[in-house]
């Protein structure tokens, strides 16, 4: 008998999950796998002006999908983040730092067009569970969490 937990998946209902066929995130065991996340926001189906303001909206996204799948942003163990213009990084590192710098991830950035027309960065991240922790606690939002 195997001792493998399922794997579950999370879904934000973008546009592009239906287009490509992917899912937000993908939780097996303790791990939970976030797709790119670009900065569109979802909610009001606008794009944010900055590459600041939409590393803002896509980390939301991130945080929304990690608490569904039982994790916080402080259990990301790793990020990527790709930006298309150089003289963007810095505002929106400033953004990765401040709202996952607690969680001391290891992080590339990479400058490189970007899929999305609009788009002015792409975060993916994995995260890793605590033991036991089957659903996110209730203390997981941040401050600038909407």
């Amino acid at each position: 008998m195997s001792c493998m937990s399922p794997r579950r998946f999370v879904s934000s209902r973008s546009p592009w999950e239906e287009l490509a066929g992917y899912s937000r995130a993908v939780v097996d065991g303790r791990w939970v796998f976030v797709s790119g996340t670009v900065g569109y926001d979802l909610r009001t189906k606008t794009w944010p002006p900055t590459a600041e303001t939409q590393a803002a909206t896509a980390l939301d996204t991130i945080e929304r999908a990690l608490r569904e799948a039982g994790a916080t942003l402080l259990d990301v163990v790793r990020v990527r983040v790709y930006v298309p213009d150089r003289a963007d990084v810095a505002a929106v590192s400033a953004v990765i730092k401040k709202r996952l710098g607690a969680s001391r991830a290891a992080n590339t950035t990479v400058c490189a067009p970007l899929a999305v027309e609009n788009a002015k960065v792409e975060i993916e991240v994995t995260a890793l569970k605590p033991p036991g922790r089957r659903r996110a606690p209730r203390s997981s939002r941040s401050p600038s969490s909407p």
